[in-house]
């Protein structure tokens, strides 16, 4: 366990130091998708869903999701977000709805968690939406495709 920095030596969870750790512009990505029947997507397409704009809802739910990460995460830090982003695009291979999540921070830790929070908010809150149409949705794939920043440096998903 010592190699898990959310692990003590006696191997209890507790919040890591960053304290020592420079503040260095930061950013993550993360990616994940909302797959559905063609009736579901058709009608987020076409706008008649009637709760309203889908994707638009969802995507002030993943910004507000990425905000509230450490009320939701127990060993987060609460971190000055200088920048979330989402964008959902329409996939009719899926079908479904194709989710990224960006943030920004100047810091002294990562913001993956909160990249991760953002894409998960939004895809709950697609199958939230329109699940009266289609409750076999399948919310997958989600995983941090970008992390800049810090003294692990660059990852980019393959």
């Amino acid at each position: 366990m010592s190699s898990l920095t959310h692990f003590d030596a006696k191997g209890d969870a507790h919040m890591v130091d960053v304290s020592d750790k420079k503040i260095t512009a930061r950013v993550a990505t993360a990616s994940g998708w909302v797959r559905m029947s063609a009736e579901a997507f058709e009608i987020i397409s076409s706008g008649t869903a009637k709760k309203g704009d889908v994707l638009g809802v969802a995507q002030l739910a993943g910004i507000m999701g990425a905000k509230k990460t450490p009320d939701l995460i127990p060993l987060c830090h609460p971190l000055p977000i200088s920048k979330v982003a989402l964008d959902l695009t329409l996939d009719p291979d899926l079908p479904g709805v194709r989710i990224s999540g960006t943030v920004k921070t100047t810091g002294q830790t990562g913001v993956e968690m909160e990249a991760l929070t953002a894409v998960s908010v939004a895809g709950l809150t697609i199958y939230d939406m329109i699940k009266a149409v289609d409750k076999t949705m399948d919310i997958g794939g989600i995983h941090v495709t970008l992390k800049d920043g810090g003294k692990s440096g660059r990852y980019e998903a393959s």
